[in-house]
């Protein structure tokens, strides 16, 4: 397929050790940076719906809070792509435990928090973004996925367009399947055309790979392969902490997304 050229205009990023992207870049370039509070702040939603929300909406909603405040950009019209590998793992235990021992006990909130696009829900209202948006997932190729999905809606629509990706920590035995240690958040901001708010062109090529060729090697104990979400997003946002490089991410079981990153002309 043709290249892709999408222009980053803004990134969030959000962990346990990381409040921003500029904390990000402090990390891989040698600093020490102080650990953000205990949860995402999450300060696009209301007080009332931050205290009820769950982390993976806290999440979610804070690094897209980030991305789209760094663009300069209105909320309300970005398109928006969400991605996640697992979606709300804790409400996902919680659901299947109750069902399995006492299903009448089941709380009609958590069920309505674990649709897979609750955030994307949370996210659309708070703002007033009537703009399209969707929510997906391709296993451990869901950030390359996104990415795609939102390059591809940015070209064909000639629209900015928000993409969030992030998956939190697992408990129970679905955490133990999922091997998701710790949370993990970041969002980009991408437009279709150069202007005062572009940081970064992005050149993105769709090519066909071995399914084992884009498999994590054997762990080295670095903090971005305790979530899948920093796991396979870590190449290109090592890149943007650099200001430079190309890399090649999953997009798929047997498809991968190249992407060169370049300063604007």
């Amino acid at each position: 397929m043709s290249a892709l050229q999408v222009y980053l205009e803004g990134v969030g990023v959000w962990s346990a050790a990381l409040a921003d992207f500029a904390a990000l870049k402090a990390r891989v370039h040698g600093e020490e940076v102080t650990p953000p509070a205990a949860r995402p702040p999450a300060t696009r939603l209301p007080a009332n719906e931050r205290r009820r929300a769950p982390e993976s909406v806290l999440l979610a909603v804070e690094v897209a809070g980030q991305a789209v405040a760094m663009s300069g950009r209105d909320a309300a019209e970005l398109l928006c792509v969400f991605s996640s590998t697992y979606g709300d793992q804790l409400i996902s235990d919680y659901m299947c435990a109750t069902l399995a021992q006492a299903p009448a006990e089941l709380s009609p909130t958590r069920f309505h928090n674990s649709v897979h696009n609750a955030p994307a829900g949370y996210w659309t209202i708070a703002t007033g973004c009537q703009a399209a948006s969707s929510a997906i997932s391709a296993g451990h190729a869901s950030f390359g996925a996104g990415l795609l999905e939102a390059a591809t809606l940015c070209v064909a629509e000639q629209r900015p367009v928000l993409l969030v990706c992030s998956d939190i920590a697992g408990h129970g035995p679905l955490g133990d399947m999922s091997g998701s240690l710790a949370s993990f958040g970041c969002a980009l901001v991408l437009a279709p055309q150069v202007d005062a708010r572009s940081l970064y062109r992005l050149d993105l090529t769709l090519m066909p790979h071995a399914a084992e060729s884009l498999q994590p090697g054997p762990p080295t104990g670095a903090w971005h392969e305790a979530n899948p979400t920093s796991a396979s997003a870590w190449p290109l946002m090592q890149n943007l902490a650099h200001g430079e490089g190309a890399c090649t991410v999953a997009a798929a079981e047997t498809l991968a997304l190249r992407v060169v990153m370049e300063t604007p002309a």
